[in-house]
């Protein structure tokens, strides 16, 4: 490829990258309780690095990648879920994974980090755990600050017809980066796992 087509792929990447969020951000911070029969998922997203790059979160329980929503620097998403095992997905230029074994009445947090990709940042999945020596904690003071300073967002028609659009994207990454995620050791999932102790 030319040095002129390189400078015109980089800036189309760039643009779409900076594009706005489709999603609905309110000015709410606190998430609501779980219904009694019920987990709750809260994903939430507060670093400055990448954040020009939108992050999509998925739950793939089922195989199919159910929308969730969109992750911009400072917001949240809080997921109402059935309890039991979940695998939940973000996507940008890759897709990176999170297992979770959940309990009814209970609200589970975790952080979506950014990390450097080949065009643009991509994005891991992180539990935040009950245990105070673990790499993101319930205890920690950053939790405390991810949870007041991140506003809950929440679909609109304009986040559901961009998820339309990039099905068949988003299918391609589940079953391109699944096989990677698979090939983790056990120690390895376990801290990539909520587990029911993790609640609230």
């Amino acid at each position: 490829m030319n040095p002129f087509k390189i400078v015109i792929v980089c800036l189309t990447l760039l643009f779409a990258g900076c594009a706005s969020n489709p999603m609905t951000v309110s000015k709410q911070v606190e998430v609501n309780r779980p219904s009694a029969d019920h987990a709750q998922v809260v994903f939430m997203r507060d670093s400055f690095v990448g954040a020009a790059i939108s992050a999509s979160i998925f739950d793939i329980s089922s195989g199919e990648p159910v929308f969730i929503g969109i992750l911009d620097n400072g917001t949240k998403l809080a997921h109402s879920v059935t309890p039991g095992k979940h695998v939940f997905m973000v996507v940008s230029e890759a897709a990176d994974f999170m297992e979770a074994e959940l309990i009814p009445g209970k609200t589970y947090y975790s952080i979506v980090t950014p990390r450097m990709g080949m065009w643009k940042a991509r994005f891991s999945m992180w539990p935040i755990k009950a245990n105070p020596n673990a790499r993101y904690s319930l205890s920690s003071a950053d939790f405390n600050d991810w949870n007041t300073g991140t506003k809950l967002a929440s679909l609109s028609p304009k986040a559901e017809a961009w998820f339309e659009a990039n099905l068949a994207s988003i299918k391609a990454k589940q079953i391109e980066y699944w096989a990677v995620w698979q090939e983790k050791s056990a120690a390895d999932l376990a801290q990539r796992t909520l587990t029911a102790e993790d609640g609230q």
